[in-house]
């Protein structure tokens, strides 16, 4: 007798985990849940296993009704599940708590994509590896999306290779701004802030690629023959060196370090109606005493001590080696 193949979920579940606080887990799923709702991928449903609570005090605090947030628990998350599927919710994000428990590895066997912040720095990169392991046993897809990453920086460069060698790395870096803490305050986003910003670009290309993966990961055959070409599939592949880099203009610097920051003010940038300071002048060549001077100004001839003072070289001194009495 066959054994009956497991129903097949019509609500994806997607999981943001990581064993490093402060990695951005609650933004980051934050607003892919907002965007997915924005782009017409709901109803979604949030779901926060953290016991700070940091994304349930967001949802509380903000206006809109959607997305929707279920209280839940891990234990009887499987049927959880099952109830807001059978609601109409397609989409269910949970965040989880800081650290590496049996919590977090009961969540991920729940989940169709796993997504692990990371922030561009050694202690994030060395915190990535028991996360990584419990995803890996289970047999879940992973991605990586860097976070809060410094414009044109060679460690967010670097964070993306090391990363790639155990997972997919998400092809949009989310940089580092001020407006992503400040829209989480009265529980909106970038996107609903500021929705021409480049923050919200980032978090709008992240989410496209986000839906993709989904998409893909349903496995419907006859749905991915129907579906349009992707536009940016070949622009992905064939454009070196741009990843993440969407909304930055060549020769373009990224002012989020600085000019976000109280007390800090920028120099004038150089352009319409401002010129650069003068160069400092070079050095004039000396005169030629002569039409054949080369161009070499060399030492003069050696004349001794000033007039007035005693000459205390040694005389003949063999070069490198110390004068024997």
């Amino acid at each position: 007798m066959s054994e009956e193949k497991p129903r097949r979920r019509m609500a994806q579940v997607v999981v943001f985990a990581s064993q490093k606080g402060g990695s951005g887990k609650t933004t980051v799923s934050a607003h892919m849940a907002v965007e997915a709702e924005r782009c017409g991928a709901g109803p979604v449903a949030l779901i926060d296993t953290d016991p700070q609570g940091s994304m349930a005090k967001w949802w509380n605090a903000r206006a809109s009704e959607t997305p929707a947030f279920a209280q839940v628990s891990v234990p009887d998350l499987g049927r959880d599940i099952d109830f807001l599927e059978r609601a109409g919710y397609r989409l269910i994000v949970i965040d989880t708590p800081p650290a590496v428990t049996s919590t977090i590895a009961e969540v991920i066997t729940h989940a169709d994509l796993v997504v692990i912040p990371t922030r561009p720095s050694p202690h994030d990169l060395r915190a990535v590896g028991p996360t990584v392991d419990i995803v890996q046993m289970q047999g879940k897809p992973l991605v990586f999306v860097v976070n809060s990453a410094t414009a044109r920086a060679r460690i967010t460069g670097e964070t993306a290779v090391a990363l790639s060698q155990h997972g997919t790395v998400a092809p949009v870096t989310l940089h580092h701004r001020v407006d992503f803490a400040a829209s989480m305050i009265d529980g909106r986003t970038v996107g609903e802030v500021n929705e021409t910003g480049r923050s919200a670009q980032e978090v709008a290309n992240l989410w496209a690629y986000f839906e993709d993966r989904l998409f893909r990961l349903r496995g419907n055959a006859r749905a991915m023959l129907d579906r349009a070409p992707r536009q940016t599939f070949e622009q992905d592949i064939l454009t070196p060196a741009r990843a993440g880099m969407a909304g930055l203009d060549d020769g373009e610097e990224e002012e989020v370090a600085l000019e976000d920051r109280p007390g800090y003010a920028l120099p004038p940038r150089f352009g319409t109606g401002s010129q650069p300071p003068p160069r400092p002048a070079a050095p004039a060549a000396p005169e030629a005493s002569n039409s054949n001077w080369d161009g070499v100004e060399r030492r003069k001839s050696d004349q001794g001590p000033p007039k007035g003072q005693a000459d205390r070289r040694r005389p003949h001194m063999p070069f490198g080696r110390r004068h024997l009495a």
